[in-house]
């Protein structure tokens, strides 16, 4: 019994019995990719990273129980420190949020009225 192995030659190029995909093969070559990431593994990636961040974050509020007190304006409140950190750097982020958010807004405005501008012209 002997096993014969076609290795291509410069014949085979372009008549289909090369096995190796050239830059110009679309479709099936995207499958056969073992490496490449998908929506599956991306999702797993994030349930990693969100169990990683609630364990430090439960380490964090439990290192931080003392009571302390908080003044803004005319309120005062006396609550965990933790409680009292989380709730400052949520603000914090919502404040971030909401002027990057209205940065978007008014660069999507300016460019479609440039975009309006330049069809007329």
């Amino acid at each position: 019994m002997s096993t014969q192995s076609h290795e291509p030659t410069a014949g085979d190029r372009g008549t289909g019995t090369d096995p190796t995909p050239t830059p110009t093969d679309t479709g099936s070559s995207r499958h056969e990719d073992p490496l490449r990431g998908s929506r599956t593994s991306g999702l797993w990636v994030a349930v990693i990273a969100s169990i990683v961040v609630l364990v430090l974050l439960v380490v964090f509020i439990m290192q931080n129980t003392e009571r302390v007190t908080v003044a803004f304006l005319p309120w005062e409140a006396e609550l965990p420190q933790a409680a009292a950190l989380l709730i400052a750097a949520a603000a914090g982020m919502l404040l971030a949020g909401i002027v990057g958010s209205m940065r978007i807004l008014q660069l999507r405005r300016r460019v479609k009225r440039e975009v309006k501008v330049n069809r007329k012209g």
